[in-house]
């Protein structure tokens, strides 16, 4: 195991990304933990921080976690050394901070506990996938800079193997947005590393919901029928028990959200309007 790390870690000068996804980790699950004690109500745990009736979220202390790391990395000379493993440990739990309330920047609203806060878990669950790939050395879509031996360039010309591998690389990108399109994040993410489940990706059927349902299937066509049935049939167990995972790990996301309360719709919709909430018109009529 030590060789190991020595060799694929140290050697390979992936020292810094190694810190970064261990304080990732490590910051997330504190975080975890610190939240959903508050959300219990221990008396002997701390409170939500708040600057008179303003509550922070962590996500403010994320970016500035993330600005201190990143500007440490790039103010410090060279690749490697203390200073970057250090600004690397805290840009990665700044990381992990922001992720956490993912969510929150996506919809503009406090949705941590609800059904909307799953976004923040799938996001750091993809930003640990993508690291840990990164760490094993697999470059997305094989960007590993263009290299070929001096017989295989002289046999079919340096300027043609260029044209190759750059028509792989738009060939690759393209198959993964057409399969982000159909619906499939983890398997476009995760293809950009693995080139073979782009391909499964972009040519199998899309998701209903879909952009790609929406604009290539009719509601009462085969492909789409076919789309629901695998959507209920095969992926949805599959979704139950990445829920089960991810409530596990981070919690019940089992809150209402504000807008779907009893009467909190009618009157926002109502203020929006200019209009009071009961709906009647109380405008001065003239006599």
């Amino acid at each position: 195991m030590h060789d190991f790390f020595e060799q694929r870690i140290v050697a390979a000068g992936r020292l810094p990304l190694f810190v970064f996804l261990v304080a990732f980790i490590a910051a997330f699950v504190l975080t975890r933990i610190n939240v959903r004690l508050i959300r219990a109500d221990v008396r002997w745990w701390f409170r939500n921080v708040r600057a008179g009736d303003l509550h922070i979220h962590h996500v403010v202390f994320g970016v500035v976690l993330m600005l201190v790391g990143g500007v440490t990395s790039l103010a410090v000379p060279g690749s490697s050394g203390a200073a970057v493993v250090a600004a690397a440990a805290v840009f990665g739990a700044g990381a992990a901070l922001v992720l956490d309330e993912f969510a929150l920047i996506l919809h503009l609203s406090d949705v941590y506990w609800t059904e909307k806060g799953r976004a923040s878990v799938d996001a750091v669950f993809v930003a640990v996938a993508v690291t840990g790939l990164l760490l094993l050395g697999v470059r997305p879509v094989g960007f590993e800079g263009f290299g070929a031996d001096q017989a295989t360039e002289q046999q079919f010309g340096r300027a043609f193997l260029i044209a190759v591998y750059v028509a792989s690389l738009v060939l690759n990108l393209a198959l993964a947005v057409v399969t982000l399109l159909k619906g499939k994040i983890w398997t476009g993410l995760l293809g950009l590393f693995v080139p073979l489940l782009l391909f499964l990706g972009a040519f199998r059927l899309a998701r209903p919901g879909s952009p790609w349902s929406r604009w290539y299937y009719h509601p009462h066509s085969r492909k789409y029928r076919r789309a629901v049935w695998r959507e209920r049939r095969l992926r949805r167990p599959l979704i139950r028990g990445k829920i089960w995972i991810q409530e596990f790990i981070a919690g019940r996301h089992d809150l209402i959200p504000a807008e779907l309360l009893p009467g909190k719709g009618s009157g926002e919709r109502a203020r929006r309007r200019g209009a009071p909430p009961d709906g009647k018109d109380r405008r001065a009529k003239p006599d």
